[in-house]
């Protein structure tokens, strides 16, 4: 190594006497960015200017060569939804359909007053929605442009968007789907990075907004604005800090039960394929700290920045649900279509792995839990979206309940939108 390093400053000294000091500077750039993707993501430099690449730091050598994958630009085909239903497996007397097909980059989802389901993306910048049309249902882009409109929700008649940094108001907008107009901003106090600067949004009884801030790394010690969760309200703007120590929420649903708050939570990457675990986590007071980035899953220190904290000084999680699932949007289950033992369960969309050498997740769990988070358990509800160690067929990452009693699920890899349904035999 140390001849290695002599070289390079042999080499640039060379360059520097031909070509100048300019060069030098741009080499002493480079020199700086390929320092950066060493992964030394803990530091203000990184998080504030993050390389395209920003999601592998701190790579091991056993894992070198993962990355997230890429689906198809253009969604499934209805040849390959077809497949993808006949290849998900349910427990009896459930079935699935493909409910729209079209949905690029599909994420959270929300139900307006008068039928229309909106649907947010990730990386388009797109807002979707559906309408049904005598049973045929119409997907119509009506905003564009949105940096990862990710999150949204509807209330009072009028669609509530979360992009990044900006929640948006778009009034009435169920009468105003051909134009939704500019949309007002009513909560800006958040930090621009893009980086898990994706959102959820989910309301509680007062209309106020739990929304879940990432930090813009893998792991480190965060800037202060973010690895929280804030709860807002849209009407004021007002705004707390609900909960801390929180990696990467992208999902959550408030207990029908309690009135507790309750999210989802992606662990840190780069341990192991087997390390960390991630977590289904409850809010039962203010100011809980769930122990990132000192403690993982619960009973995990985390090997560089533990600093002497102890996983007992942390709100452990209600149930650690397997390492590298990506247990994106989850939904308490309040219809009455399915078995009455699923009532008030809680399901999960585990959108997959990437961080793994044999993906997990990928499918639909079913958790049951009291309302206190003890003795909670959890089974597989549907899968099949992967084939093999790393095949995608979709990528499930969101569900809601329908007014039936069914609930439908996003898929951000596929661009659709499944139904689920139940009916006795």
């Amino acid at each position: 190594m140390k001849s290695i390093i002599h070289r390079s400053v042999l080499a640039l000294a060379a360059v520097a006497l031909l070509a100048g000091t300019s060069v030098v500077s741009a080499q002493q750039q480079q020199d700086k960015n390929r320092a950066l993707k060493k992964y030394e993501s803990g530091t203000k430099e990184f998080w504030t200017h993050p390389p395209d690449d920003w999601f592998l730091g701190d790579e091991t050598e056993a894992q070198k060569g993962l990355a997230p994958p890429s689906g198809p630009p253009t969604g499934a085909s209805d040849a390959e939804l077809a497949n993808i239903i006949k290849k998900v497996k349910l427990p009896p007397g459930f079935k699935m359909e493909v409910y729209a097909s079209g949905v690029l980059a599909a994420r959270q989802m929300a139900w307006g007053d008068k039928g229309t389901l909106f649907v947010g993306s990730f990386g388009l910048g797109n807002v979707y929605a559906i309408k049904d049309n005598g049973g045929k249902k119409e997907v119509k882009t009506i905003l564009k442009g949105l940096n990862m409109p990710t999150g949204l929700a509807v209330k009072d008649g009028a669609l509530y968007v979360i992009a990044v940094d900006k929640l948006i108001r778009y009034d009435d907008i169920e009468n105003k789907l051909d134009n939704p107009g500019e949309g007002k901003v009513v909560y800006d106090d958040m930090p621009s990075y893009a980086a898990h600067g994706w959102k959820y949004l989910a309301a509680d009884k007062d209309g106020w907004f739990y929304i879940p801030f990432g930090p813009p790394f893998n792991v480190g010690i965060p800037p202060t604005s973010v690895s929280q969760i804030r709860r807002v309200d849209p009407k004021t703007g007002n705004a707390e800090v609900y909960a801390l120590g929180v990696r990467n929420s992208v999902g959550g649903d408030v207990d029908p039960r309690t009135g507790k708050y309750w999210f989802t939570e992606n662990a840190r990457d780069w341990v192991s394929d087997d390390l960390p675990s991630d977590k289904l986590n409850m809010i039962s007071k203010l100011g809980e700290h769930f122990g990132y980035p000192y403690c993982h899953q619960g009973d995990l220190p985390d090997p560089k920045f533990a600093m002497g904290h102890k996983c007992s000084e942390f709100t452990p999680p209600v149930l650690n649900l397997g390492a590298h699932v990506a247990p994106l949007g989850m939904k308490f289950y309040t219809g009455d279509q399915f078995p009455a033992e699923y009532k008030n369960n809680i399901l999960i969309a585990e959108h997959g792995s990437w961080n793994r050498h044999k993906y997990q997740g990928g499918r639909i769990m079913r958790v049951i839990v009291g309302p206190d988070g003890k003795n909670p358990k959890q089974e597989v509800f549907a899968s099949g979206w992967i084939e093999g160690d790393q095949g995608y067929l979709g990528r499930p990452d969101d569900i809601v309940l329908a007014k039936d009693g069914s609930i439908l699920v996003a898929d951000d890899w596929a661009g659709a939108i499944y139904r689920i349904s139940y009916s006795k035999k």
